[in-house]
């Protein structure tokens, strides 16, 4: 029998990480969303830089032709929605696209 819990990070159920025969402990409350980001190819490291300096976001992707997959862990909606106008509003972003979001009612 185990006897330790493995807590579950959204972000690696999300990726697939969590793949363990442990038992999962629920996270607290709270909101995840994954960001298509657009961008001319040559600002993509400025634009990657000033989103990881953001609060909860994490760059999941890469491409070279300007497009970066932006994941946002937030602990409500109004805090999810401040993040994706802040990523909007950055320098050199062109657009900043929802395209996955989940709740975790906890």
């Amino acid at each position: 029998m185990l006897s330790h819990r493995t807590s579950l990070d959204r972000r690696a159920l999300i990726t697939g990480r969590v793949l363990t025969a442990d038992p999962v402990i629920a996270p607290a409350k709270g909101e995840i969303a994954s960001i298509i980001v657009q961008t001319r190819p040559e600002q993509l490291d400025r634009v990657e830089a000033d989103i990881l300096a953001l609060s909860g976001c994490e760059i999941h992707g890469r491409d070279a032709r300007g497009k970066l997959i932006v994941v946002v862990d937030a602990p409500d909606a109004g805090a999810l929605g401040a993040t994706m106008n802040r990523i909007g509003l950055l320098p050199h972003v062109h657009s900043a696209c929802l395209v996955f979001h989940a709740i975790d009612a906890g």
